[in-house]
């Protein structure tokens, strides 16, 4: 059982993990879901089995719905794709299970319903550069989902998350750069106030599915060998690695690619007359190697604006979660 004070959670909900965060003691607490799900023939001993060790799941008829961290685990064994409640920063439209998947995950990350006055802000992604996408619908179905948990409810943009989670000696001035699943975000600040955000869509799932596609592997696999000790730093002679070498590297030029066409788009960009930090977020940015390549890049790049340091979030797979709390608590 939860305590019955008041809590304050941010909530990063990106395509590919689902991550809560609250203050605990005189740091941060984070619980976090694998974003997917997968399904197996129901059994009484397998039911019994998935209970006695916590494995969040439903039973749904003569299946066994598996959601969250396991999911992939068994899909791997049973040499199937997951199934994602959401693509590309938003729910997936091709999925009919995704609005309930996506309530039993944040169910599983928040824990108990609250009462009433406990607070929540839910990260959601920005439109791609150039564009103006529609995030509505997702944004709406999110947020009533969490109001019917008995939340007071907020969303914030991914980028600007990872500035408040990352940025605070800089007074919230910088860029951040969430590398998630789906899509890339990025936000520039100005203490604290948004200037510019954008998407890219080229995101872990991105990387996952074009080296599936050159290797004959599921992309499912791949994602498992890409987070198994992968890294950027020297040479592979295996094909997945070769690979995933590959898309990483036009990941990140998308990325540098799509700043570039920002900052020069954007009337809104303020004269800094100073370099700014520039902070790597998000799970795609965990393999070694990554922020020494992203460096080179945007060296290469010749940027309007300069930055003072190029650096991993503390915990990259977390910050937009502890941003959304940080932005949360100040209201």
């Amino acid at each position: 059982m939860r305590n019955t004070t008041k809590e304050v959670i941010g909530l990063d909900i990106g395509t590919s993990r689902i991550v809560a965060a609250r203050r605990e003691n005189d740091g941060y607490g984070f619980e976090a879901q694998l974003n997917a799900f997968v399904t197996i023939p129901y059994s009484r001993i397998t039911e019994n089995v998935m209970t006695k060790e916590s494995v969040p799941h439903c039973v749904n008829g003569a299946e066994i719905t598996v959601f969250g961290n396991e999911a992939a685990r068994i899909a791997d064994l049973l040499n199937v794709e997951t199934r994602r409640p959401m693509t590309r920063g938003v729910l997936n439209p091709g999925e009919p299970q995704s609005l309930a998947q996506i309530r039993r995950l944040l169910t599983s990350v928040l824990g108990e319903a609250p009462k009433q006055g406990h607070k929540v802000c839910f990260t959601v992604p920005a439109p791609g550069v150039g564009s103006e996408e529609n995030i509505t619908y997702h944004e709406t179905m999110i947020r009533q989902i969490l109001r019917d948990f008995g939340y007071e409810v907020r969303s914030l943009n991914e980028g600007l998350a990872v500035i408040y989670g990352e940025l605070e000696d800089s007074n919230y001035t910088g860029v951040g750069i969430s590398f998630g699943g789906g899509l890339c975000n990025v936000a520039l600040a100005y203490m604290s106030v948004p200037v510019l955000s954008f998407s890219t869509p080229k995101g872990g799932d991105f990387i996952d599915s074009s080296a599936a596609a050159v290797t004959g592997e599921l992309a499912n696999r791949v994602r498992l060998v890409k987070e198994d000790g992968f890294s950027l730093n020297g040479h592979y002679s295996e094909k997945i690695h070769q690979a995933l070498n590959v898309y990483y590297d036009d990941m990140m030029q998308s990325v540098v690619n799509g700043l570039k066409e920002a900052f020069e788009a954007s009337r809104n960009v303020p004269k800094l007359g100073k370099k700014i930090p520039l902070v790597l977020s998000g799970g795609s940015a965990l393999p070694a190697g990554f922020r020494d390549r992203f460096e080179k890049l945007i060296q290469e790049a010749s940027l309007p604006v300069q930055f003072s340091e190029i650096r991993l979030a503390s915990d990259p797979l977390y910050a937009t979660a502890k941003g959304a709390l940080v932005a949360a608590l100040a209201d």
